[in-house]
């Protein structure tokens, strides 16, 4: 029987076989993001054609998602630590299961965008609470670690299980059905869930602070976007007002936090030299990758010329290095060390990224494929180590306000390296010099240029095809050596920072 001396949950949580379970359902939330994140990247030549948007309009289809998501991250861990994380884990699943259904059948551009941002606001409950969940379901610290990679591992499934499933669906049914996948998901993590996941909340939340959740939001929101304008188009007075906007809101909402009894977020996590390490590995990571990842889809369909189901297989060694590494990493970390194993990781990702920039339209799979492996084993064993840093940096009662900053770093990551390395690409592309009498339309994107090919006479179409391909990938070249270098950069920031950390070893 359970002491009456101590809360059920508090022994449960370390003995009962139901933690691994309940891990289970947690690990099927980070599935349902994953997914979601990977299957836009093979649904964008889709949604281009269907749904005819300009290149800036697909840049934010791209991005918006994380625009939001980065904006609410916080507030909604916070949020979680204060009504409960199983709550607000499983309202977060049933709404994003809903809006998927929007953006499955999104008619306009317009309400494309309105979609992946509703969509942000659903997705900002469920990978705080997830984190959050399993520092407090799993006190012992080698327990702890696996969980984590686990976790880890299933994220990175998820952006192989997305592209595959994604290309099968693509190949026989409309662009929307890529969506639809995340409804069976969502169904048996509520249904599960319900039964199997402990509440847990912080026994001393204080209030919520909406004023600091409105200028967590203008300021994420203000600040990317500015950036993402400046990138796009230089500097205006309206880019500089909009920054300058986002800086305000966020130093607004910083001095807030730290006069505050009860914060939303304790600023004061920031002093740990781990934590903020960790962090920023994590933020300067993503920059470097995410230009990359979204635009490797279009890369393989419409330069290579693969159909959906195969793009989505080409993608795969990224996805298999990174669960491999990820279910090593914790072990990893305690033999040699925090710094050794993020550094070395984070400096194979660049590595391997500046080999991408030998990338041809009718380079050879080989490279691609050893280079995705090389970046997975490395990514799966800098994210495994430094979210457990993060995790096991703060106690239990702030795990969903410190993961939500882990995830914030992650998502204003993917932000940043869409809107700049994005804009590299899209800038140089829409410079190409086609043929006499081609259309404006195909400078907007590479998949309107396709478009537009197919209209075309034969001899003046590959003519378009050929130069429109051949500034993508001179485009791609140069955002994979700023992402190499971003990289590296990296790489040593995690080694001056992470100096003399470690994951705990009692248990």
């Amino acid at each position: 029987m359970t002491s009456t001396l101590q809360p059920a949950h508090a022994t449960e949580a370390v003995t009962r076989p139901g933690r691994w379970l309940a891990l289970s359902v947690l690990v099927l939330a980070v599935l349902l993001v994953a997914v979601d994140a990977t299957v836009l990247g093979l649904a964008t030549p889709y949604i281009s054609e269907d749904l005819d948007p300009s290149g800036t309009q697909l840049l934010w289809i791209g991005d918006v998602y994380s625009f939001v998501i980065a904006g609410l991250l916080v507030s909604m861990g916070s949020l979680g630590d204060r009504i409960g994380r199983k709550r607000i884990l499983l309202v977060g699943a049933t709404v994003f299961g809903a809006i998927s259904v929007l953006n499955a059948y999104a008619t306009t551009p317009e309400l494309m965008i309105l979609a992946r941002a509703l969509l942000g606001v659903a997705g900002a409950t469920l990978m705080p609470a997830t984190l959050a969940l399993i520092r407090n379901i799993f006190h012992d610290p080698r327990e702890r670690s696996l969980a984590v990679g686990i976790w880890g591992a299933t994220a990175s499934a998820g952006t192989a299980v997305g592209p595959i499933a994604g290309g099968f669906l693509l190949e026989h049914f409309w662009w929307g059905s890529v969506f639809l996948i995340n409804l069976p998901v969502m169904a048996v993590l509520v249904l599960v869930g319900i039964r199997t996941l402990p509440e847990s909340r912080n026994p001393h939340p204080g209030p919520w602070d909406l004023p600091g959740v409105l200028l967590s939001l203008v300021g994420m929101i203000a600040l990317v976007y500015a950036v993402k304008e400046a990138a796009t188009h230089g500097f205006t007075w309206t880019t500089l007002g909009t920054g300058l906007l986002g800086a305000a809101a966020l130093y607004g909402f910083v001095h807030r936090q730290l006069t505050m009894p009860v914060p939303l977020l304790d600023m004061r996590l920031f002093r740990r030299r781990g934590f903020s390490g960790a962090v920023l590995a994590d933020l300067l990571t993503v920059l470097g990758m995410s230009g990359l990842v979204f635009f490797l889809s279009q890369y393989l369909q419409l330069v290579q010329g693969r159909h959906p189901f195969e793009a989505g297989l080409a993608e795969l060694p990224a996805a298999v290095g990174a669960v491999a590494a990820g279910l090593i990493a914790g072990r990893a970390a305690r033999r040699f060390s925090v710094r050794t194993v993020v550094t070395g990781g984070l400096a194979a990702v660049g590595v391997a990224l500046a080999a991408l920039t030998r990338l041809g339209q009718s380079t050879g799979y080989p490279l691609l494929g050893a280079a995705l492996l090389v970046v997975g084993v490395g990514a799966g064993f800098s994210f495994t180590v430094t979210a457990d840093v993060i995790l096991s940096s703060v106690p239990k009662d702030q795990a969903g306000a410190a993961s939500a900053v882990s995830e914030t770093a992650y998502e204003l990551g993917a932000a940043l390296g869409i809107a700049l390395l994005g804009s590299i690409v899209t800038g140089v592309y829409r410079d190409f010099a086609g043929p006499a009498g081609t259309p404006a339309m195909a400078h907007e994107s590479l998949g309107a240029a396709v478009e537009t090919a197919a209209d075309m006479p034969p001899h003046q179409a590959q003519a378009l095809l050929d130069a429109a391909r051949d500034s993508f990938v001179h485009g791609l070249h140069l955002a994979s050596g700023a992402g190499a270098a971003v990289l590296l950069a990296a790489s040593a920031v995690a080694w001056v920072l992470l100096r003399d950390q470690k994951l705990d070893s009692a248990g």
